[in-house]
């Protein structure tokens, strides 16, 4: 958890132990729950509002959805998946007519349905 090994873990506690006292920690602990709970509640609630507002066309959305870095992920996925369909389909016509370097002074093909 964030990056904390037991013996981390175990050396904070014995922090805790020691500066606030055996008899406070429960009481620390219990308001460090409630307050994780209601950040937790709090983030749910700006997700359903979030998502209410947006309609039902984004019912799925999640927060992390959000996150730039997970939206260049996606975009950049999506264009490597592009490129591999097109990288087939020009293997794929490899197959079917080769092609042949342009001999000098000559034009290339037009194709006036491409235009």
């Amino acid at each position: 958890m964030f990056g904390i090994g037991f013996g981390e873990l175990a050396v904070i506690a014995f922090l805790a132990v020691l500066v606030f006292g055996p008899d406070k920690l429960p009481d620390l602990a219990r308001q460090a729950g409630r307050l994780v709970r209601d950040l937790r509640k709090f983030a749910n609630n700006a997700r359903d509002e979030l998502r209410s507002e947006l309609g039902p066309e984004y019912a799925d959305l999640e927060l992390t959805d959000l996150d730039p870095r997970a939206i260049v992920r996606k975009h950049i996925a999506e264009a490597m998946a592009e490129l591999e369909e097109l990288e087939d389909t020009i293997r794929s016509d490899d197959d079917a007519a080769p092609v042949r370097p342009l001999e000098p002074g000559e034009r290339p093909p037009y194709d006036l349905d491409a235009t």
